[in-house]
């Protein structure tokens, strides 16, 4: 029996599965696709805009050196932020709505308690290059992989759970669904899968046209929808607010592809040859509960919405960061009670924001005088330094901050990644997936009391070269800083919150 049995060998299944390996459980990841790098994964349809959370949650455990390598990301795809975090971003930053993001507008300093770290805050990749990175990691810590895996049954009780695969039975103490949109372990564990139906109906394709220089370049906004050319690489994209009519059970030909780009452009373009196509609708649902006994589900299965605005791949991995921790903790036995049930608690609202972040979009994009209005106004706010640091804060992630029950208003965000005077990062300090106590204290405040806590927590002491007027903070695995203090550092509070978040401490 395995510890873990993970569906879905995408992003979101790989790095949970490298977090739950790094811990020491033994899992099985299942994976329908017989072999990875489909057209559909690789660039230009496989292309994806990755944030700083994302990025950092790689840095924090080694593997943003190889992500940068397999993404080929160069200075025109990276944000770079420059030593003293202040230079402008170069590169594309994201959308709101079809509307681009001017880099130049974004205040960084405004960004919520942000350090210049080595990991930029935004870079393209592709979905194959985060999966090949992934995969090594994985292999390094002992995961297996299986593809050509059709699950077909998820049958549990109060010890464990079985997956089936035809004749082959994979029993596990926790399953995982991570199977995407049409997730079949959130159809087979019966979770409650509620949200709003489409707008719209949109495409995606590689394709030759006959007179490309009737479609703009980049994201056009029309009376009729939306389309989007990229000169060097044949992508072409539309959104056509048909109430989601096109049945996706089927492949959009040719016809019906240059039918719909004229008539959401407004021109008479021609479509020479469709290479590759797809298409996809706004629909916005999410399951009531991340968990239902001992199934889980992250990622695409636990929340779908419309692909624009790249946010999918970003909460998917975030879903996996918070979770593979404390599934870990759980299944090595000294997970604090009601650890596991925190997923939910934490990543539920982040999804229903995210999804209402996709709604929202749909409704400024939508043909007529209303979608006009709201594009009149959002386009005068993206003209501020506010309006647009408002947006790329959302996008980032910069601006998410859980609900851990704390005033302090560092606890819920996403680490800073400290630099400690002799160089190391705290991401450096967080490669084997430990949590970590910073002491910036002279007298060492914490060292006798992190020590109940050794296996499970790093401690480091000495002075950082910014520590934003703190005196110590503890950052969780996932790089969320789960208590922070001062200069007159509480010890009893540290010690409550270590505990509530690693178990008791040990003798």
């Amino acid at each position: 029996m395995s510890d873990v049995v993970i569906v879905g060998a995408g992003p979101v299944g790989l790095f949970l599965a490298c977090e739950l390996g790094l811990a020491g459980c033994s899992v099985v990841v299942l994976e329908r696709d017989p072999e990875p790098g489909s057209p559909w994964r690789t660039e230009p349809l496989g292309t994806r805009g990755m944030f700083a959370t994302s990025l950092q949650g790689f840095h924090r455990r080694g593997m943003l050196d190889p992500l940068v390598k397999a993404s080929g990301v160069h200075d025109e795809l990276a944000a770079d932020f420059g030593a003293d975090g202040s230079s402008p971003i170069r590169g594309g930053v994201g959308h709101f709505a079809g509307m681009v993001l001017d880099p130049a507008r974004v205040d960084l300093a405004a960004l919520p308690f942000r350090l210049p770290s080595p990991a930029p805050d935004f870079a393209l990749t592709s979905l194959d290059a985060v999966e090949a990175v992934l995969s090594e990691r994985a292999a390094e810590l002992g995961v297996e992989i299986r593809r050509g895996v059709t699950v077909s049954d998820v049958a549990q009780d109060g010890e464990g759970v079985v997956v089936r695969a035809g004749e082959r039975a994979y029993p596990a103490r926790w399953v995982v669904g991570c199977d995407g949109g049409r997730s079949v372990v959130r159809r087979l564990a019966g979770f409650a899968f509620v949200g709003t139906e489409p707008r719209f109906t949109g495409y995606t394709m590689v394709a030759t046209l006959a007179d490309p220089e009737k479609l703009r370049p980049g994201i056009t906004l029309t009376p009729t929808g939306m389309y989007l050319r990229m000169d060097t690489t044949g992508h072409v994209g539309m959104v056509d607010f048909d109430g989601g009519a096109f049945d996706r059970t089927h492949q959009p030909t040719r016809d019906h592809l240059q039918t719909v780009l004229r008539r959401v452009s407004g021109t008479d373009v021609t479509l020479d040859e469709v290479h590759l196509a797809s298409s996809f609708t706004d629909r916005a649902m999410q399951t009531t509960s991340y968990r239902r006994g001992r199934v889980l589900l992250a990622g695409d299965a636990a929340h779908i919405h419309s692909p624009l605005g790249g946010q999918g791949l970003n909460t998917g991995l975030g879903d996996a960061a918070n979770l593979g921790w404390k599934l870990a903790a759980t299944v090595r036995g000294h997970a604090p009670d009601g650890l596991l049930d925190t997923y939910t608690r934490e990543r539920h609202p982040v999804g229903a924001r995210v999804l209402d972040w996709s709604r929202a979009q749909v409704s400024a994009m939508a043909p007529g005088p209303h979608g006009r209005a709201l594009q009149g106004v959002i386009r005068d706010l993206l003209g501020t330094r506010d309006g647009t640091t408002y947006v790329y804060g959302r996008l980032s992630g910069w601006a998410t901050r859980h609900d851990l029950g704390s005033d302090h208003p560092l606890v819920g965000r996403n680490t800073p990644d400290f630099r400690l005077a002799d160089g190391t990062c705290l991401a450096d300090l967080m490669h084997d997936g430990r949590g970590v106590v910073l002491d910036f204290s002279a007298e060492l405040h914490l060292r006798d009391a992190a020590t109940g806590w050794q296996r499970r927590l790093r401690y480091v002491a000495g002075a950082a070269e910014d520590d934003l007027g703190l005196g110590a903070v503890l950052v969780r695995p996932d790089g969320i800083v789960a208590w922070a203090d001062g200069r007159d550092i509480d010890r009893q509070a540290f010690e409550r919150a270590a505990g509530e978040w690693f178990g008791p401490a040990e003798s």
